[in-house]
């Protein structure tokens, strides 16, 4: 099980989705491996339970996906230093900090007493050093008030008020020589200008704050943000001073390893001898890792291992760049909002109206690789079980990259276990099926190249499961059932049947081409015909199909213009037909009958058109 932390803050254990279940094996994979050792220059840090562990990812959205053990407090320890950093560059500007605090990395141990040997500034602020000097830039009355305005900094990315661990900050103060060493050194060269007491004990303060992996994750999404707390909407740090602190992040934020992280994971990222680590895909994503055991550079073995196998697994690195990380989906719909163009009897709309909503299509865009895949397999994943049938339309969708290309493979499966019919449009076979390709049995339904018949799929989906006892699909009736006929009275519909020939058509046969003259007036008895047009992306497309009990060619025959379009057997068809000659003779010899049939030819065509109108203004420009 998969616990996933809800806007309220609260984690609920839930059965994993897609994104969890790939958390799940992340953590598996790395759970086993109990190297390296907790921290122990610092007595309260080597008391903790060295094989705890917990793994976050939070979307830049805000929701955090997370496994193991996530609500374990523990201290920030170094994490902290890009934070108050942060805190230090709203203080004193980029230039003031930079007169005192440099960038590059050091390639020497976090807690070298060491520094510039030209400038006499620490190499960057992610070592002791350079964290040091930023806490003795930040601005207030006295020291009491300088901390209190650092907790609120670390809370306003954490998006709750986060405390300091007083054991912890006495078991530093009373161990931190090293630090006091630095403190001193610095202030020898001029490169800080208060008391470095006063300096090194914020320090040991600030890296006394706690936290949990959770929050760690909400902070690293925070930075993934441009600084906007996804949680509480609340900026924490401009989008400037976001860009500056992670371009640290990236090149010095895990030590003499930063060069190794960075080739293998590829992600700003900032480590703590507390266990903890984050990890920042700006504008995506945020992970955090808390795992004790250290390796040789003061990084959890756990976290490092984590990070990279998630950078591998979902193709993190910032160098595989996405045009876009908004949202995938585009639309989404019901079929009872937005139906096909298949018109159907006054029985069947009606079950299409009260169960349409069990139907549903989403429209991906843009480019789908982690991040964006992931929020539409969080959005589709909240319809399992409440659907009946679902189409993923991928006409609009540019790259897929290899998880997305799981994910959606995944999520496919899923609906199908939760009892969903799932289909594709995908005209170029961007997830690697051809249109079609499918067993029509298979559970996950077919492959398509429109919107349009997928959407067809899914009523058909919904008329056989919906359909009141006893009502069937009306596939064949006899001509004075036909509705033009049977809403005349009895003399007229008598004597309009005299004037119609029985005529047959087989499957894909062409029975009206565009630009043909008219040739009737058809009243379909039993079938289905298809109109369509070709479109400009070269493929042929259904304007409409029209069933038992309907018509065609009835506008040709009124206004004397060719067809406009195709029109073919779509099954085998049986139709009765007016031809064109008696239809005008109607108006000498029978001018009341010829009125009557008119009315109920408008009536008609009202409807068609008002019903192909519903459809398109629902789905504009999607056919």
């Amino acid at each position: 099980m998969t616990a996933v932390a809800e806007p309220d803050g609260v984690a609920r254990s839930i059965d994993p989705g897609v994104v969890a279940g790939m958390l799940d094996e992340v953590y598996a994979v790395c759970r086993d491996d109990t190297s390296g050792s907790p921290a122990d220059y610092i007595p309260e840090l080597a008391a903790v339970a060295p094989d705890s562990f917990g793994l976050c990812l939070a979307t830049a959205d805000g929701l955090v996906y997370a496994v193991g053990d996530t609500g374990i407090e523990f201290t920030i320890q170094s994490i902290s230093k890009p934070f108050t950093y942060a805190l230090a560059l709203v203080d004193r500007g980029l230039a003031g900090v930079a007169e005192h605090i440099d960038v590059e990395p050091s390639g020497e141990p976090f807690n070298e007493i060491s520094l510039e040997p030209d400038t006499q500034r620490p190499s960057n602020p992610m070592i002791n050093s350079g964290a040091i000097t930023a806490a003795s830039l930040i601005h207030g009355r006295d020291a009491a008030d300088k901390f209190e305005r650092v907790r609120r900094c670390y809370s306003r990315f954490a998006g709750r008020e986060l405390q300091m661990n007083q054991a912890v900050y006495e078991s530093e103060a009373r161990t931190g020589y090293r630090n006091r060493a630095i403190g001193y050194m610095l202030r020898s060269v001029g490169i800080i200008d208060v008391d470095p007491d006063d300096a090194v004990d914020r320090y040991f303060r600030q890296c006394s704050i706690e936290i949990t992996c959770a929050d760690l994750a909400v902070m690293a999404a925070t930075l993934a943000d441009n600084g906007v707390n996804p949680r509480t909407g609340e900026r924490a740090l401009s989008t400037a001073l976001t860009e500056r602190v992670l371009s640290v992040m990236t090149t010095c934020g895990m030590y003499n390893a930063a060069g190794d992280w960075v080739t293998t994971v590829g992600l700003p990222a900032k480590s703590g001898v507390g266990g903890g680590i984050i990890a920042v895909l700006p504008g995506q994503i945020g992970i955090s890792v808390y795992s004790p055991r250290l390796d040789g550079q003061g990084n959890s073995v756990r976290g490092v291992a984590a990070c990279r196998e998630l950078s591998r697994r979902l193709e993190l690195h910032f160098c595989h760049v996405t045009r876009s990380a908004r949202t995938a989906i585009r639309a989404d719909y019901s079929v009872a909002q937005v139906p096909s163009r298949s018109r159907r009897s006054p029985e069947d709309a009606e079950v299409l109206a009260a169960h349409g909503d069990r139907a549903r299509v989403y429209e991906l865009h843009g480019d789908l690789l982690f991040a964006g895949a992931e929020r539409a397999v969080r959005a589709i994943e909240s319809k399992v079980g409440a659907l009946d049938a679902l189409v993923i339309d991928l006409r609009r969708v540019g790259e897929v990259s290899a998880v997305a290309r799981g994910m959606l493979d995944a999520l496919q499966t899923e609906l199908v276990r939760g009892g969903s019919r799932v289909a594709l449009v995908d005209p170029d076979a961007k997830l690697g099926h051809e249109a079609s390709s499918l067993d029509p049995g298979d559970p996950r339904g077919r492959v398509f190249i429109d919107r349009d018949t997928a959407a067809e799929w899914c009523e058909d989906i919904i008329l056989d499961l919906h359909r009141p006892p006893g009502q069937r699909a009306q596939t064949s009736i006899g001509l004075d059932e036909h509705p033009l006929l049977a809403g005349l009275d009895a003399g007229y519909r008598t004597r309009l049947a005299a004037d119609f020939e029985p005529r047959t058509f087989a499957r894909g046969e062409l029975i009206a081409d565009r630009g043909d003259p008219r040739s009737g007036l058809y009243l379909i008895l039993d079938g289905r015909v298809r109109a369509t047009f070709s479109g400009t992306d070269g493929r042929v497309h259904r304007l409409l199909t029209l069933s038992a009990g309907m018509s065609f060619g009835e506008i040709p025959m009124l206004i004397g213009e060719p067809f406009m379009y195709e029109i073919s057997a779509e099954t085998t068809v049986r139709v009765a037909v007016m031809p064109p000659d008696v239809f005008d003779q109607l108006t000498e010899g029978h001018p009341r009958l010829k009125l009557a049939l008119l009315q109920r030819l408008a009536a008609g065509a009202y409807e068609q058109m008002a019903a192909t109108v519903r459809t398109l203004s629902g789905n504009a420009g999607n056919y």
